[in-house]
């Protein structure tokens, strides 16, 4: 099975939750499934920044990013997190490497637009190619990719990409079976209740009503867009319990929350009146 996996910044500031991930990863990989992981660090991002004296400023939920912020972020995120987490996979049995989009030009990006004006958010882009043959070129010698959140742009420059949206636009291209939000809470919740499964028109109303909000949202809209994408599942999972990854990478029950395509319910309506009518 070919699985993006994506896993929250907040997930990678605790040794021990990078070490707990990192043996579920591996444990993956050496079943035969074909694995892309893809983490974000806003965070930690965030926290270097301040330590800098750089401001952070969002506009929608997306980070303005001028050119010195963009070069922290490629310190971070390429740099510190991706290396960090590349080699936990590896001690923990698997071999993995850290890449970044300039690395064989794996993840192109072209620039944001906001208010009708390109690159109003300074180098933020989104995904719009990934180079699929390198990354066969790395499962094929049972290699894991690790993905930062950035893009290469035509004009040379790298591009930050919101991770969720990178990690549903990487699953779309590479065709994948499933893709996992590994994240801080237990899955997508409803008050204090974790909702199991919901649909596309499930999440338009949480939305609509204020029930999610932040984070949540952007997750939920990047699944929307993998599933329209091709990708047949979406697991929405809290990261820090032991072999959540797995259960969620399985074909048995599953914590957090599935997300499933609209067209699965459309379907079964259309199935079980064809039944009713023989």
């Amino acid at each position: 099975m070919r699985v993006v996996i994506k896993l929250a910044g907040a997930l990678l500031e605790r040794d021990e939750d990078v070490q707990l991930l990192a043996r579920q990863i591996a444990e993956l990989a050496r079943g035969g499934n074909e694995l892309l992981v893809v983490h974000g660090g806003g965070k930690i991002f965030t926290a270097t920044l301040a330590r800098m004296g750089i401001a952070s400023r969002f506009v929608g939920g997306l980070r303005v990013t001028d050119r010195e912020t963009r070069d922290v972020a490629v310190m971070v995120f390429a740099g510190l997190l991706n290396k960090k987490l590349a080699g936990a996979i590896s001690l923990a049995g698997q071999p993995a490497v850290g890449i970044s989009a300039s690395d064989a030009a794996c993840f192109l990006a072209e620039p944001m637009q906001i208010e009708d004006r390109e690159g109003g958010l300074g180098y933020v882009g989104y995904l719009t190619e990934v180079n699929v043959d390198f990354l066969r070129s790395l499962w094929r010698e049972a290699i894991v990719p690790v993905a930062c959140c950035m893009g290469l742009g035509a004009d040379g420059e790298l591009y930050n990409i919101n991770a969720d949206h990178m990690a549903a636009a990487a699953a779309e291209f590479i065709h994948a079976d499933r893709l996992i939000f590994m994240t801080d809470v237990a899955g997508v919740l409803d008050g204090d209740k974790v909702l199991s499964a919901l649909r596309g028109t499930d999440i338009e109303d949480l939305i609509r009503h204020n029930k999610v909000s932040g984070g949540m949202i952007l997750k939920l809209e990047a699944a929307k867009r993998a599933l329209a994408g091709g990708v047949s599942e979406v697991r929405i999972v809290g990261g820090t319990k032991p072999r959540a990854l797995v259960a969620a990478a399985g074909t048995g029950r599953c914590p957090g929350t599935r997300v499933l395509p609209v067209v699965r319910a459309a379907a079964k309506a259309a199935n079980g009146a064809t039944q009713g009518a023989a």
